[in-house]
């Protein structure tokens, strides 16, 4: 297999930790993903840095991008060149890079010599001028693009014109954990004989805590022993702007609603492993956003894997994973929806089982290391024009299959759905 030997230098550019951002976990973990399934492979992250000197970073980051200089990205495009890397994985958000809608990205991308694979964390329908622009070239820059729901591959198509052919339709990785009763981990939390209800994440206005908040009454009338859990410190940048009035406003909510018993705020950023037995304690995992063009969330992804019942407004990557039973969707800001649903799982525990096991069923296929095969495979297809052969190749790394087995390849979906196929994209 030739062509998978080819990739040895795979550079990951976008924030990684310990910067405290959603795109930084995600650039962590997909690195360390594709290092740990492809051992001989050599990762490396160039990071974006909003304050110089704030974050000590670990060795695989070699090479520092000062967000708002552009000149900072010229040197990084330089470094990647020299540095002869096979592929360029770029993580894009809007707000992470500097300039007009992050235009200054381009400055790197436009001079890079390697193949550019983008991930696109999020793909608005209606951009702005800037936006649209800068969309734009990053599609005609990039070899292939990445996407995490079937959504985000329509509106790349309709609204950017990007050719089927090139799109990737991967889901956002998650921890592989078993599936075990949210008791085994409660004790831990001095939350035994208690029903759990837990959000994640760092703490913003969009978040929509202030609805889950406003539903604990009624919940809390039928099961005086239930409990919220709010875990995540402030946002960085809510909290360089704003301090910490939203944090402040859902405290005093709380008293407003006579619910201090039934909740706890925990205003930190733990680490993954104590991440998971978080996730591991909830009944019920609760996403109460109140943006419907929210494509991904890291968040949703790992309670959904880790197979636990959800409740969530129906932003679209939310609609999409928790269709035919996965969850319950209700509607945005709606503290009544959220406590109907929420009472009606908390009785029913064959249809709350039902629920989980069919959510942590389709978690398999969302696990790091299938993740990362998925990824090599997009970086084989970038790295040379596409053949029907090369498919083979790229989707014999993406199951993991031995050179001996190229014979038996068939062609399968990089992840199921209507339109996914590599036949389809061919």
């Amino acid at each position: 297999m030739q062509e998978t030997r080819s990739i040895r230098k795979i550079a990951f550019v976008g924030d990684h930790v310990p910067r405290k951002c959603g795109i930084a976990t995600f650039t962590s973990d997909l690195l360390g993903a594709v290092a740990n399934t492809h051992p001989r492979s050599d990762c490396r992250a160039v990071s974006v840095t909003d304050i110089q000197g704030e974050y000590d970073y670990p060795a695989v980051v070699r090479c520092e991008i000062e967000e708002q200089n552009e000149s900072s990205y010229v040197e990084a495009a330089q470094y990647l060149n020299s540095s002869e890397v096979d592929v360029v994985c770029v993580q894009h958000e809007f707000g992470i890079y500097g300039g007009p809608a992050g235009a200054h990205l381009l400055s790197l991308l436009s001079r890079l010599e390697a193949p550019v694979v983008t991930t696109l964390h999020t793909v608005l329908p209606h951009p702005n001028m800037d936006q649209f622009r800068v969309m734009q070239e990053i599609v005609d820059r990039s070899a292939r693009l990445v996407v995490m729901t079937e959504r985000g591959q329509t509106i790349l198509q309709e609204t950017y014109q990007a050719p089927q052919a090139r799109i990737d339709l991967i889901p956002h990785g998650i921890p592989d954990v078993p599936f075990v009763e949210p008791e085994f981990y409660k004790e831990q939390f001095g939350l035994s004989g208690r029903r759990v209800l837990l959000t994640f994440g760092l703490l913003s206005p969009n978040k929509g805590i202030e609805t889950v908040i406003k539903a604990l009454p009624e919940i809390a009338a039928e099961f005086p022993d239930v409990v919220y859990l709010v875990l995540g410190a402030t946002h960085p940048n809510e909290l360089r702007t704003r301090g910490d009035a939203y944090r402040n406003h859902l405290e005093a909510l709380v008293k407003q609603n006579g619910v201090e018993h039934n909740i706890q705020f925990l205003n930190r950023f733990v680490p993954l492993h104590e991440l998971t037995e978080f996730i591991g304690a909830a009944d019920l995992y609760i996403t109460p956003y109140l943006d419907e063009a929210q494509i991904t969330s890291g968040t949703l992804a790992y309670a959904f894997g880790a197979g636990k019942a959800v409740i969530s407004t129906p932003y679209w990557h939310a609609a999409e994973l928790l269709k035919d039973q996965r969850g319950v969707l209700v509607p945005f800001g709606s503290p009544s929806a959220i406590a109907q649903e929420a009472k009606a799982l908390l009785r029913d525990r064959p249809r709350w089982n039902a629920m989980r096991r069919r959510a942590y069923g389709l978690g398999r296929e969302m696990i790091w290391s299938s993740t990362a095969r998925r990824y090599m495979s997009s970086f084989l297809l970038a790295q040379r024009p596409a053949t029907k052969e090369l498919y083979a190749v790229a989707h014999a790394a993406a199951s993991g299959q031995r050179e001996d087995d190229m014979a038996r390849i068939n062609l399968e979906p990089l992840w199921p759905g209507p339109d996914s196929t590599v036949a389809r994209r061919w």
